[in-house]
């Protein structure tokens, strides 16, 4: 579906070919927003090509086995972008070839034995702005790697899973309990990194064993830095992502199973926003490139922007302690019971589908109240007062809306 999210108006929409769950979709960089990338749970890779009389033609690009949540487009480029998927794999795919290339399979060594790998299920991938050769993953276990794309064999037959760099929390290290779900680079090339119901960490660009990443060839260079924490919200339930805010990427952002936007100041980790996103979880935030608007989602079927409408600061909510300890005390009792990633990963999709089902029986209730009502939302000054819920939305009520 695209919108103009001024007016809040759906322009359109077409048939994605995908047969479940959208998970990422991105309009290719200087294609007249004419050429969309989507990856989706049933593992495929598909481009919609929009044409001037309004036709949208969708064909698979790629495909791998289990889900797909994130891909990630080479800067300034109308042609390249990479996924990422449950299978371990990573994808190269030029729109100009209408091909994919697998060019490896991310895994980690079992225990002490260097000699047997296990796969890693991917969640997320992101590049780094300020140097596109370099790009970072993240899955089910407690590395985020970054690799360079220079050193790919470009071809999975020979296993490039050879990273120059990678991070994890010095107390994580060795852990069975915990993934990644979400990364993002910011402007600086710093790497913000989101644990299942554990906390988010900011690694600086140079925490690494040599002073160069290049020099770093395999995990026996594992980053021990001491990184940022940013805590007081929960990413249990789905795969949430993570992100920086503001035109020097001041803050970091990240939705929370208890519905709540959380924002931090970068520097001091202080939190500094509490907005209410959802009456269920709060998945995705993704900021305007020039702009301060921001739009995030999560359970329900809407899409909120976030804006600007006075110079005034607002007082987190009076309730922010306890919201936050409460979210503590879930991730306590949760980090009792141990599990191998597989399980996590099964558990996962298991919570997804049952979640979504139960929000599409309550959709389904005549008597289903919005959770505009209530919500209170604070950003920097930002208000959502002018929200509008999908009670008085004149479409189908099965369709995502803007408010």
């Amino acid at each position: 579906m695209f919108w103009n999210w001024e007016s809040k108006t759906k322009l359109f929409a077409y048939p994605s070919g995908h047969t479940d769950n959208i998970f990422q979709t991105k309009i290719m960089p200087f294609t007249d927003d004419c050429r969309i990338v989507t990856s989706a749970g049933d593992g495929q890779i598909r481009l919609g090509l929009l044409w001037e009389d309004g036709r949208v033609d969708t064909t698979m690009l790629g495909k791998h086995h289990g889900c797909v949540y994130k891909l990630a487009v080479e800067p300034g480029s109308a042609h390249i972008f990479y996924s990422s998927g449950e299978d371990g794999f990573i994808q190269h795919f030029d729109l100009r070839s209408n091909s994919a290339t697998k060019l490896f399979c991310c895994s980690s060594s079992i225990g002490n034995n260097k000699q047997t790998l296990s796969k890693v299920g991917l969640n997320s991938i992101v590049i780094d702005c300020r140097n596109p050769y370099y790009f970072a993953i993240g899955g089910s276990d407690e590395y985020a790697r970054v690799y360079d794309m220079r050193k790919c064999q470009w071809d999975s037959a020979r296993n490039s899973d050879r990273p120059v760099n990678t991070f994890c929390p010095r107390h994580l290290i060795g852990s069975n309990n915990v993934h990644i779900t979400g990364l993002a680079y910011s402007s600086f090339g710093e790497l913000l990194v989101s644990y299942n119901d554990e906390l988010i960490y900011l690694f600086e660009k140079n925490m690494h064993s040599d002073s160069s990443p290049s020099s770093a060839t395999s995990e026996d260079s594992k980053n021990i830095h001491e990184a940022q924490v940013y805590s007081g919200h929960r990413n249990a339930q789905t795969i949430k992502g993570v992100n920086f805010f503001g035109p020097n990427d001041e803050y970091v952002l990240s939705g929370s199973d208890c519905g709540h936007i959380f924002i931090w100041k970068k520097k001091e980790a202080k939190l500094v926003r509490l907005m209410v996103g959802d009456q269920h979880v709060v998945n995705q935030h993704e900021a305007h490139p020039h702009i301060p608007i921001l739009a995030t989602c999560g359970i329900e079927k809407n899409v909120k922007i976030w804006a600007p409408l006075g110079n005034d600061i607002p007082p987190l909510p009076g309730n922010v302690k306890e919201i936050m300890e409460t979210n503590r005390q879930g991730r306590e009792d949760r980090s009792q019971v141990t599990l191998t990633p597989d399980v996590i990963m099964h558990v996962l999709r298991l919570q997804r589908r049952q979640t979504l089902a139960y929000i599409e029986r309550r959709h389904n209730r005549a008597d289903i109240v919005s959770d505009e009502e209530d919500a209170e939302g604070y950003l920097l000054g930002f208000l959502d007062g002018d929200a509008s819920s999908e009670e008085d939305y004149p479409g189908n009520s099965r369709d995502c809306n803007i408010s």
